[in-house]
């Protein structure tokens, strides 16, 4: 496995860098937030450089990314004139973009530039291509209106050959309207009032932006269907402008298949062809598939072939497009307790990863550069994860390109929009134009990215965010692409439908019932946070949904999480996603900073840990319980007693006695047996440990709900100080000094717990995780 850093010079360079891209004059960064690591390395003159699109590739084409014209105004107003310089393709609200403005509903955002036309672009077709843009676009070359699109997550272009002039530069004006929150679109966590979850809205082209020449036969699409059973791969293309005799033709990139049979497909050679408009189905010998432990890629060549006027069966090449494919399958299956769980290959595979957000604090949607696009990725397989939730946005290609060649698997969400639901509630009845742009949006996502191996589940909603139709969508996700299993809904409003049950819970981790159709997952949890100074969006009012004051703090807390999902695992469990990759603007529960600049954990460390999930789980045994499943007696009081009422020798024999756990209803996860609506309350109750216990202390952990701020005392001594409040019971680490202090006999746990809104809830206890023993080989 190849676990690179990113180099920790990246760093020091980042001041200089921008000392040498404010030189050009026409831009530098908008704004006073922090920028990214890679922020230096953005060039002006040549922003995302690379080949937007790596499954279909062309040696013809022109990156019309940089310095645009731009214009903000009324939405009832044309261009008139320049107010400056954009630079494409960073949105107008971003740092990068040089701009720093937001647009708004009522207003328009205009993009100018000029453009050379592609040589000998007369005997050929044009194609102008966006990666993307939020949200309604038209475009103009030469002053006609060459097409629009409404959309702002997926690719689209248009053949603009009969706009350009015959000679000279070319002008291509492009007009975007974009309302945000103020409309149904699909939008993300977009808003125009960024708070809380919620971040800064996009306006504009956010993906790069480009020209083709093609000839008047070409290939517009490819769809690539591998087929692990049979072991082969069927190619669809969509060919534009064919001929009767044309034939579709794959190879190997032209190498010589008998000196490299460990990688190319081995029975591919030039005269492997169909017909144009049939699929073509290859065979290949004993393939090698696809996972994140061995991301293995084929390389291939399709071309379209013609016979020549003299000899049919000479082909003369007329397009050609370079493309690679992975061999795997993904399903649902029994394992050998007849759980359902979720197939990679025919095998249990627990996918565990990050809640990626894909946001950047100078980019925002866009990343600076493509490396940081790579990095992203990387890190997430450094750390010992194999898939990562990609959340309500869509990424360009090569972010996928960078999940297929280093191996971490994708949960694909649809960007959400229109209203949202709670709960409890009915799904949404969306507006016919609301419903037919949900639909036209999620299959072109689907569409586009098909082909990527890295991507194996579809989640069309979150947390009820526009949720409508839900059986109809998953029954019309699972015709359009048969070949993936359909995540519903994440979290909240289930409605059985769909290959998989998915539920979160902050912290967490926790499990629904298992099921006989369909896989349960864990589509959230964690979101521990931890604010690190002169690295985050806002000086005051960081968040996150458990906050923690230093790293050791959040790693012994992360740990414990592991744990409690390791038994998970060995219950059903066939999935987990932790909150989050980074910390995003006031949102501080991430892995690493949002300007990526500090990694929050030792990646060594947290790449262990991971990767002990593979093996057999820990045992878990209850040594104290808790309320959670059988009424336990406790003395208590809501007024407050004297300073000591922690210790083992303090009378309380004026307190009452009641069963817990002590809340109100409705708090979520409480099992309230006595009720305690005021601010305060002390609990006390004794137990009993054995030899065996206290010999192995390093073992045992609190299990605790706490709705909010709760102090844990064991014989008279600080074990735990937890702040805000949870929503279920999960395990919680006890201090040096508490484990210290335990005896075999007679014990105290003594408990306070405050309360200011909301609901309230306390119950403690202990428990012991005995680890699997060394030598067993992993699971998966």
């Amino acid at each position: 496995m190849n676990r690179m850093l990113l180099s920790a010079a990246l760093c020091a360079v980042v001041a200089v860098g921008f000392l040498s891209i404010n030189s050009f004059g026409q831009w530098q960064p908008a704004g006073e937030k922090i920028k990214s690591v890679f922020a230096s390395q953005v060039d002006p003159a040549n922003p995302h450089p690379e080949y937007p699109r790596p499954q279909m590739v062309r040696k013809n084409w022109q990156n019309l990314n940089g310095l645009w014209d731009y214009a903000i105004v009324p939405a009832d107003q044309e261009y008139s004139e320049s107010q400056g310089k954009i630079l494409v393709p960073f949105a107008a609200e971003s740092s990068l973009s040089g701009v720093g403005k937001p647009v708004t509903k009522d207003n328009v955002l205009y993009y100018k530039r000029q453009f050379d036309a592609p040589e000998n672009w007369q005997d050929n077709r044009v194609l102008l291509h966006f990666g993307a843009v939020d949200w309604e676009t038209k475009v103009f070359v030469n002053g006609k209106e060459v097409g629009s699109h409404k959309g702002g997550y997926s690719p689209f272009s248009f053949d603009i050959t009969d706009a350009l002039n015959a000679s000279g530069p070319q002008e291509l004006l492009v007009r975007v309207w974009d309302p945000t929150d103020a409309s149904f679109i699909a939008r993300g966590k977009q808003v125009n009032r960024p708070n809380g979850i919620w971040y800064t809205a996009v306006t504009g082209i956010w993906r790069t932006v480009w020209l083709e020449t093609v000839p008047k036969t070409y290939i517009e699409s490819i769809k690539l269907t591998p087929n692990v059973n049979d072991g082969t791969i069927t190619l669809e293309a969509n060919i534009i402008g064919a001929q009767e005799d044309d034939m579709l033709l794959v190879r190997d990139l032209e190498k010589p298949v008998a000196t490299d049979t460990t990688k190319n497909i081995t029975n591919f050679v030039s005269s492997t062809g169909v017909r144009v408009g049939k699929p073509l189905t290859l065979k290949i010998d004993n393939p090698t598939l696809w996972t994140p432990d061995n991301p293995f890629l084929y390389d291939l060549s399709i071309t379209i072939g013609r016979p020549t006027a003299d000899n049919k069966s000479a082909l003369t090449e007329i397009d050609s497009v370079k493309s690679y494919f992975g061999m795997r399958e993904v399903a649902l299956g029994k394992d050998e307790n007849g759980v359902t769980r979720i197939m990679l290959n025919g095998k249990f595979l627990f996918q565990h990863g990050p809640l990626d957000q894909g946001w950047w604090p100078d980019g925002l949607y866009t990343a600076p550069t493509d490396a940081a696009l790579r990095y992203d990725v990387e890190m997430t397989k450094n750390m010992g994860f194999n898939m990562l939730r990609k959340h309500v946005k869509v990424e360009p290609d090569r972010f996928y390109y960078w999940c297929d060649k280093l191996g971490i698997l994708v949960w694909q969400d649809m960007p959400s929009g229109d209203r949202y639901i709670g709960g409890r509630d009915p799904d949404i009845e969306r507006t016919q134009e609301s419903a037919d742009q949900f639909y036209a949006e999620i299959t072109e996502m689907m569409t586009t990215l098909v082909n990527h191996p890295s991507i194996v589940i579809w989640v069309p909603f979150n947390e009820g965010w526009g949720q409508f139709q839900t059986a109809k969508v998953a029954e019309y996700c699972a015709k359009l692409d048969p070949t993936r299993l359909i995540n519903s809904v994440s979290g909240w409003t289930d409605r059985k439908v769909g290959h998989i049950h998915d539920i979160h819970s902050y912290p967490g981790p926790a499990i629904p019932p298992l099921e006989e159709e369909r896989a349960v997952v864990l589509g959230e949890y964690g979101g521990l946070g931890l604010p690190i100074e002169d690295h985050t969006w806002l000086d005051k009012g960081n968040w996150g949904y458990v906050s923690y004051q230093n790293k050791a703090e959040l790693f012994d807390a992360y740990e414990v999480l592991n744990q409690k999902l390791h038994v998970l695992i060995g219950e059903g469990l066939s999935a987990a996603v932790y909150t989050q990759t980074t910390d995003v603007e006031i949102e501080c529960n991430g892995l690493m900073t949002y300007d990526r600049a500090v990694t929050k954990f030792d990646v060594g460390r947290m790449f262990k840990i991971n990767q002990a999930l593979r093996y057999a789980p820990p045992t878990i045994r209850e040594v104290v319980p808790t309320s959670q499943r059988r009424a336990q007696q406790w003395k208590y009081t809501t007024d407050k007693p004297g300073d000591h009422w922690m210790k083992v020798d303090f009378d309380d024999s004026t307190w009452k006695t009641g069963p817990g756990g002590f809340g109100t209803e409705q708090t979520p996860g409480a099992v309230v047996r006595t009720v305690w609506d005021t601010s305060d309350i002390w609990i006390r109750r004794t137990f009993e440990l054995g030899a065996d216990d206290v010999a192995n202390i390093g073992q045992l952990f609190l299990n605790i709900h706490h709705d909010e701020d709760a102090d844990v005392y064991i014989n008279g001594v600080l074990a735990a100080q937890r702040t805000g409040f949870v929503s279920r019971y999960g395990q919680a680490v006890i201090s040096p000094e508490a484990k210290a202090a335990l005896k075999p006999g007679v014990n105290t746990i003594a408990v306070k717990c405050h309360q200011t809104d909301g609901g309230q809830y306390i119950d403690a206890g202990i428990e012991t995780v005995t680890p699997t023993p060394r030598g067993q080989q992993p699971l998966w």
